[in-house]
């Protein structure tokens, strides 16, 4: 058989492992509504347009209650992993606005759940082109426009402390976050960087290394604020071309070199911290995460020093030692770089 027969064979049965995936979120999908519930969250839908760049980016807004914590928020951005959506990670978002933060759940066009719709057997290139350099590069700049179209609404602005902002993401959104951490890849000769300096932290759920670039290192080297890896030993990514094993979420991690700090779930999952697993481990595991994540955004935004290492020591029984799944054994439970 040749060679392209071949190729077309892989991704025919590719595209047909996939296709109940593709066809379970296509069918399920159910937008939650918007508006203010009974504990007070304010739930916002935008589409926004850029411009200068002839693109829609989607968004929903959580708002905490009035009267929760400093009159001035601080705002966290969120990037969805390949497939996903604005009204994913729902669970995470509201958890936030219930703290004391403004949640903004952007979607980015080209990688979204669009990728999912269509004909199976052209599956493989949805996911391959969502995964390129140009979609790349936009869902990054996604990201910081969302930034600034918030900071430029009178009514949003209004809420928001512009000195204590974090973005964070899931799998292909946590590459987002870091990429607007200061991540930068080598592009015919030159440093590709979209840094937004208004970005003081990051929270990395399921982190995949930078595919096809040899020194993760080398492209992680300028990112110098605080960040927060979770993952789980059973993190696997099982992307045709994509596919990555747990202990790469523990490479991103030592490959960083500002303050960081790190959770590995026992039996975690790559989509336990989507809304979409319910198991009792998953809800537990959830928990958890949205629990890590405000003491680390307390932490990082508001120099409250005990509140990420509290966290980490209370969830202590649903986590293992890093070593189990990487190469080099890790200072569980502690910041490393500080």
């Amino acid at each position: 058989m040749r060679r392209s027969s071949l190729v077309h064979a892989f991704a025919l049965v590719a595209a047909l492992m996939l296709a109940p995936v593709a066809q379970a979120q296509t069918r399920s999908f159910s937008p939650p509504p918007a508006g203010t519930d009974a504990s007070g969250i304010t739930t916002q839908d935008a589409e926004w347009r850029d411009a200068a760049r002839e693109r829609t980016v989607p968004a929903r807004i959580y708002l905490p209650p009035a009267g929760t914590g400093a009159a001035r928020a601080p705002l966290v951005v969120f990037s969805h992993g390949m497939g996903g959506s604005r009204f994913g990670y729902s669970h995470l978002g509201r958890h936030l606005a219930a703290n004391g933060f403004v949640a903004v759940h952007v979607q980015h066009a080209g990688s979204d759940r669009s990728v999912w719709t269509g004909n199976v057997l052209s599956l493989i290139g949805s996911l391959q082109e969502a995964a390129s350099d140009a979609n790349a590069l936009a869902r990054a700049q996604d990201v910081s426009f969302a930034i600034s179209r918030v900071l430029d609404d009178i009514a949003l602005a209004s809420r928001i402390d512009a000195k204590r902002i974090a973005v964070a993401g899931h799998s292909y959104g946590a590459n987002t976050a870091m990429l607007l951490a200061g991540a930068a890849v080598e592009r015919d000769g030159k440093r590709v960087n979209v840094a937004d300096d208004r970005v003081r932290a990051a929270i990395l759920l399921s982190a995949p290394p930078f595919y096809g670039e040899a020194d993760q290192a080398a492209v992680l080297r300028d990112v110098r604020v605080p960040t927060l890896h979770i993952t789980g030993t059973a993190d696997l990514i099982r992307i045709p071309g994509y596919r990555s094993e747990p202990a790469d979420r523990i490479a991103v991690f030592d490959a960083l070199a500002g303050p960081k700090y790190l959770a590995v779930f026992e039996g975690g999952e790559h989509s336990v911290f989507t809304d979409r697993t319910r198991s009792e481990r998953a809800l537990a595991i959830k928990a958890a995460t949205r629990d890590l994540c405000v003491a680390f955004l307390k932490t990082a935004l508001a120099s409250e020093s005990r509140a990420i290492e509290e966290a980490l020591a209370t969830h202590r029984m649903l986590l293992t030692p890093p070593d189990r799944i990487a190469p080099r054994p890790q200072d569980f439970g502690n910041a490393a770089g500080a």
